[in-house]
């Protein structure tokens, strides 16, 4: 059964990438992945996804820039974005919050946390 629901994974990390997008699948959810911050611009160019769980430091274009892109354009105005970052300053997160973030998950995260989370804001 496919999900209603469309998750954009975007991490540099191949093996946070793979973990998550397997855990979406597992809980239901249709999964497009960007191995790079360039890549998940080209993917929200042609797709809105429901969701974006975002890494923030990436080698190209960084996660806070991405959530730029996504809460200035029209057709993402509905996106969610969750960060995902190793940066846990206070004010990091707080940016990330001011940038429009719906969550600020700090890695090492559960992740069984993070699919409770994520149902709370994709309601089924």
């Amino acid at each position: 059964m496919s999900s209603p629901y469309t998750i954009l994974v975007v991490d540099d990390d191949p093996y946070i990438l793979m973990s998550l997008e397997f855990l979406m699948k597992k809980n239901g959810y249709d999964v497009v992945v960007a191995r790079n911050g360039t890549e998940a611009l080209e993917l929200l160019d042609k797709q809105a996804p429901h969701l974006v769980l975002l890494d923030i430091m990436m080698p190209d274009v960084d996660g806070y820039e991405i959530c730029r892109y996504i809460k200035k354009t029209s057709s993402l105005k509905n996106t969610k974005v969750i960060f995902m970052s190793a940066k846990t300053k206070d004010a990091d997160i707080k940016k990330g919050y001011e940038l429009g973030a719906s969550l600020y998950v700090t890695k090492p995260f559960s992740t069984r946390e993070l699919v409770k989370q994520i149902k709370e804001l994709l309601p089924a």
